[in-house]
């Protein structure tokens, strides 16, 4: 409003300032704030990446890359930023917004894909097995069995493959607390491994499963 009384009508700032009832050091004042450009940058490209990621899991990564932040500045540019997911939008629908067509393996050990059956035994008792197989191969490369699996279960598992084949580029997974716990995530950031979520209701690229005979080709 300054500006277009100044411009307009050619009157000087101090007028204006006292038509429009404001103060000329308001007016004047310029703020020296950090802008903080460079956290701002990181910030954006880490939820670009990782799109389901929320400011607690980007404040976790820039805490590994060396960044001494807290978790309410880090919150504070997420939401100024305009990275915070909006409620009022159906999950699905966001998901498929933000979501980038799958990448397909060109060859073994590229990508693997993960998850969990379920079954019980005669007397009643329940156990649950994660199956890891490679998605170009169709290869079965572990089955680990047990009444409770959690996080920590999965990345014992992962370790022992890769002590034979080498880590791969991508995981296929759904979006189970397993694997989005804080283990499988610093375990996927140490070896330079993408994990890949899958959409709510959709299994992750995996082989059918038969009981008897283990893991089958879908093509077969």
């Amino acid at each position: 409003m300054v500006e277009h009384l100044c411009g307009n009508y050619g009157v000087s700032q101090r007028r204006a300032c006292r038509v429009g009832r404001l103060n000329r050091g308001t007016y004047r004042y310029r703020g020296h704030k950090d802008p903080r450009t460079a956290l701002r940058m990181r910030i954006r490209e880490i939820a670009q990446a990782r799109v389901r990621y929320g400011y607690r899991k980007i404040l976790a990564l820039l805490n590994r890359e060396g960044w001494k932040v807290g978790r309410h500045l880090v919150y504070q540019l997420y939401r100024e930023e305009g990275l915070t997911l909006r409620q009022r939008l159906r999950r699905r629908r966001r998901v498929a917004v933000h979501r980038r067509e799958r990448q397909k393996p060109t060859g073994p050990n590229q990508v693997w894909s993960l998850d969990f059956v379920a079954d019980q035994l005669a007397d009643g008792r329940r156990f649950r097995a994660l199956t890891v197989v490679d998605v170009f191969t169709r290869e079965s490369l572990t089955i680990e069995v047990g009444q409770s699996l959690k996080g920590e279960d999965v990345v014992r598992g992962l370790n022992r493959i890769k002590g034979q084949r080498g880590a791969p580029k991508m995981l296929f997974c759904d979006k189970g607390s397993e694997f989005s716990s804080p283990a499988m995530d610093l375990w996927a950031y140490q070896h330079g491994v993408r994990i890949d979520f899958s959409r709510p209701g959709e299994p992750p690229t995996m082989p059918t499963w038969n009981r008897s005979t283990g893991p089958l080709d879908k093509s077969a």
